[in-house]
């Protein structure tokens, strides 16, 4: 009983976090990535996934942005550290994408952050979603992780954090490497500003504190940029958001906003990644 209502109190809890949220949103000033008139068709719809560890509160800007624009969005949370992606992508994933295309509508899009991108990979390339329209992927694991990698090799931190270090390493017996090219439109978001100096050691190459630049790239792709943010704020990034927004729109990134930001990244410097 005491469990119990332990966890009705957290889950009332998370629901007036994103009521506020949302109502902090919808009265901020729109601000330039709602200039203009929406240009999503009406109809079309966008799916959230966000990353590892996180909920759905760490999209809650990404989905205010897309509705200012036109869009209807879903904005899926679902329990990434206690099941294996096969089940996520069934279980979680598949009953919000058989939602949408329950009714009569437009294009289904899909941004996604960190596992949230291999989540969805693995769920289309198992399922045929008729309706699909573009995707954006924000430093996704396309080719494994090192971190992952280093987890998995720790019994104690593998039994604590559940399936993922072993579905996201980078060897062939890890998800990313047991999938194939994609053959939808697709655009990565590739972050190279680490603020976990202590994860980048153990990456190769230019890396966003979780994952390197050129893991986050995959064959079939349609479009790829970098920009200075670290994994773990670069959904909630205006550059980025604007970015979403262009692709979803055009079907490519708008790449000379990439060579102005790196100058100024405009990203804040917290104590951990």
């Amino acid at each position: 009983m005491e469990n119990s209502g332990r966890q009705l109190k957290a889950g009332a809890a998370r629901r007036l976090a994103r009521a506020c949220l949302r109502l902090l949103f919808s009265v901020l000033p729109a601000g330039p990535l709602a200039c203009g008139d929406p240009s999503a068709d009406s109809a079309d719809q966008v799916v959230l996934l966000h990353g590892l560890g996180r909920t759905d509160l760490s999209m809650i800007r990404m989905e205010s942005a897309l509705q200012r624009r036109g869009y209807e969005v879903v904005n899926v949370g679902y329990s990434s550290t206690q099941h294996s992606i096969e089940r996520l992508a069934a279980e979680e994933l598949g009953p919000a994408v058989e939602a949408c295309c329950s009714e009569p509508h437009g294009k289904l899009h899909f941004v996604t952050h960190s596992m949230g991108g291999i989540v969805l990979r693995y769920y289309l390339e198992n399922h045929a979603v008729d309706s699909l329209g573009r995707v954006v992927m924000l430093s996704p694991p396309n080719q494994g992780s090192e971190v992952a990698d280093w987890v998995a090799e720790n019994p104690i931190l593998q039994r604590i954090l559940g399936p993922w270090p072993m579905e996201l390493g980078t060897g062939p017996e890890g998800v990313p490497g047991q999938l194939g090219p994609v053959d939808f439109e697709l655009g990565i978001i590739a972050g190279n500003k680490t603020l976990n100096p202590l994860f980048s050691r153990m990456i190769p190459g230019a890396d966003d504190g979780k994952v390197a630049v050129e893991a986050t790239k995959v064959e079939g792709m349609t479009d790829f940029i970098v920009v200075p943010r670290s994994h773990t704020y670069i959904m909630m990034s205006d550059d980025v958001i604007a970015q979403v927004l262009h692709f979803l729109d055009h079907g490519e990134f708008r790449h000379a906003d990439t060579e102005a930001d790196s100058a100024d990244s405009g990203e804040s410097t917290p104590t951990s990644d």
